[in-house]
């Protein structure tokens, strides 16, 4: 009995699964897929964990930005696209084999970077507000037919009978 098996069973109870495979990953063929496709395809080979991390910070902004403080998210979502430029930089090399699909996948990514800023901006210019500045509500009363014809109504709808009222 190996190191890492020994390891292992120290905090296994009898019933517990049996361990078939150790190994530095546990993920499946299925689980590398997307990830070492995209890196092959960007010559980006190594970096499938990387790939990984930025698909679950996607999902982390997504939650926000579909939330009533969208604004933060949109803002993660900018950061997080820096991060992608960044990170497609090094696979546009001149001798790059991979070269024309990084510069798709660069103009892809500039262009939903542009798209996030617009909204981001957008969402900013509805919420934004003037410091020191304040509003005036002067001219308004709250009533919608002004104070005199509302003086008495309360009254007056009290005073009806039954019927007058749900018919009001």
């Amino acid at each position: 009995m190996n190191l890492t098996t020994r390891l292992t069973d120290v905090a296994r109870s009898p019933g517990d699964p049996k361990i078939q495979q150790t190994g530095a990953s546990s993920l499946s063929a299925s689980d590398r897929l997307a990830p070492g496709y995209i890196t092959r395809t960007l010559g980006l080979n190594g970096k499938e964990a990387l790939v990984r991390a930025y698909g679950a910070r996607e999902l982390a902004a997504g939650v926000p930005t579909l939330s009533v403080d969208s604004q933060v998210g949109l803002a993660s979502r900018i950061a997080g696209d820096v991060m992608d430029i960044a990170t497609l930089l090094p696979a546009l090399g001149r001798h790059k084999p991979q070269r024309g699909n990084a510069l798709v996948a660069l103009a892809a990514v500039g262009t939903v970077t542009v798209l996030d800023c617009i909204a981001f901006g957008g969402v900013g210019g509805v919420h934004r507000r003037d410091r020191g500045r304040t509003e005036d509500y002067s001219d308004r009363s709250g009533l919608p037919r002004g104070i005199a014809a509302s003086r008495g109504l309360a009254r007056h709808h009290r005073d009806q009978p039954e019927s007058a009222r749900s018919a009001a």
